[in-house]
């Protein structure tokens, strides 16, 4: 008898708890901007053969002044996004975001006063990198409880990104003695697929029956690989060299283009070092592949409308 009590209770129990969670069912948008501030900055990757350093030469070229390692994360950036969400009780409710990344650009190789060639040639550079991306963020929400109109939150979810690149753009100048050779390159990676996390704390204030705004702060971390790699624009003095040889660039092959990443180079590879008697310069060569940081600590401020 005590047992059919129990289960009555629970029971009826269950059905109030149901009906509490019904009532709290709705769904919400938001729509809000973010600016993120870099965390767990990590060493560049090699730039077409280049370490990652800022190198300084002294007046002959060749005497090494001061090396300093280029370092950070491409986390750094504005961020834009549209997040659906579903709230299927006073406490628990569950969001997917759609959003659009474009980081702030990095110094990741630079060069000044170089000796280059015979002549003499001199050349002083840089090479600076940027990310956009777009990405998928499911999450999972815990509400707080409002109070006085504010509603405080927590969320945690992961970040699938969905499409982006990793430009690199290359300003050199070579110093000759019958004038300066200024020449800019443009790289894009495209990246392997790869899932990040994400962990929220946030509140939102209520301004009618419907509207509100809200504010987060969001920390967000995960590295992404490289897949390929390819050049796009190579031009001297604003002049289409993409693919001509010139006395800066002798090498204009498909394969100094076009790059597979690959985890490991070996005989059978199409790379120079470990393959210099089977290298196809007509083919993509391939190298190790590399990754960066896209890790960073952002606020984020919008509006929120429920249904």
């Amino acid at each position: 008898m005590k047992k059919k009590l129990f289960l009555l209770g629970f029971m009826i129990c269950s059905m109030i708890m149901t009906g509490q969670n019904a009532t709290q069912e709705k769904w919400y948008f938001k729509l809000g901007g973010s600016y993120f501030t870099q965390t767990a900055a990590t060493e560049f990757p090699v730039v077409s053969g280049q370490l990652p350093n800022t190198d300084v030469y002294a007046t002959n070229g060749t005497t090494l002044l001061s090396r300093e390692t280029n370092h950070g994360s491409f986390g750094e950036g504005f961020r834009t996004g549209l997040t659906a969400g579903y709230r299927v009780s006073s406490r628990l409710g569950f969001e997917m975001g759609v959003n659009y990344f474009k980081s702030s650009s990095k110094t990741m190789v630079e060069t000044v006063n170089k000796l280059a060639a015979s002549g003499p040639v001199f050349v002083t550079g840089r090479a600076q990198g940027k990310i956009t991306a777009f990405d998928l963020a499911p999450a999972v929400v815990l509400f707080l409880g409002e109070s006085n109109g504010f509603e405080p939150y927590t969320k945690v979810g992961v970040i699938v990104p969905v499409s982006g690149d990793l430009t690199i753009e290359t300003n050199r100048t070579y110093t000759t003695p019958a004038g300066n050779i200024n020449s800019y390159a443009k790289e894009k990676v495209l990246p392997n697929p790869t899932v990040g996390f994400m962990a929220v704390l946030g509140t939102s204030y209520k301004l009618g029956k419907n509207i509100s705004v809200y504010g987060e702060l969001e920390y967000r971390n995960f590295t992404v690989h490289g897949k390929s790699k390819e050049t796009e624009v190579y031009n001297e003095n604003g002049v289409d060299k993409l693919n001509t040889a010139t006395a800066f660039r002798p090498d204009a092959s498909y394969s100094l283009n076009h790059v597979n990443y690959v985890e490991q180079i070996n005989t059978t590879s199409n790379n120079k070092s470990t393959n210099s008697a089977g290298f196809d310069s007509t083919k993509a060569s391939d190298d190790i592949s590399s990754y960066v940081g896209i890790s960073g600590l952002g606020l984020t401020l919008g509006l929120k409308y429920s249904l």
